[in-house]
């Protein structure tokens, strides 16, 4: 019997309720105060999911489930001839679940080749790091990942 390992699982604490929280991973204008330059969602089962993250690396797939202010699934991958993780070939399911006055934010990306785990893992943290800061209303600063030339 073999267990799947072809994840990363990652954990936050944000000090908004999930109710805040939920639209930063469901609005494009919202998404983009921590992850990416530009955004196209549409948030609902089967409707686009496309975040042009860096000006240079750009994330797509599709919407899988949304249950609004606990959980959002789609699918994810890279618009590039050279990636193993191809749109559609990995899938992103985040929980929210209320704690006190904060929400705990679990992210499980699943389907990931062994080789990509690591850097989806630093990847992962990067980002949901600028999410606790954006999610309470605060501004995580530029992107340092961004590239030059992308966009203010």
């Amino acid at each position: 019997m073999t267990s799947e390992t072809n994840y990363v699982k990652r954990e936050v604490r944000v000090a908004a309720r999930a109710e805040t929280i939920f639209p930063f991973l469901m609005d494009p204008d919202k998404i983009t105060r921590w992850m990416g330059v530009t955004a196209e969602l549409d948030p609902r089962p089967g409707g686009i999911y496309r975040i042009d993250v860096t000006g240079q690396d750009i994330a797509s797939g599709a919407f899988v489930e949304i249950s609004p202010y606990s959980k959002v699934v789609f699918t994810f991958g890279w618009e590039s001839e050279d990636t193993m993780v191809s749109p559609g070939t990995s899938t992103v399911e985040i929980t929210l679940t209320e704690d006190g006055g904060s929400t705990i934010v679990r992210l499980r990306h699943s389907g990931l080749p062994e080789l990509d785990r690591e850097s989806h893992g630093m990847g992962w943290d990067h980002y949901l790091g600028r999410l606790v800061i954006a999610a309470v209303g605060d501004d995580p600063g530029p992107d340092p990942w961004k590239a030059k030339d992308a966009g203010s």
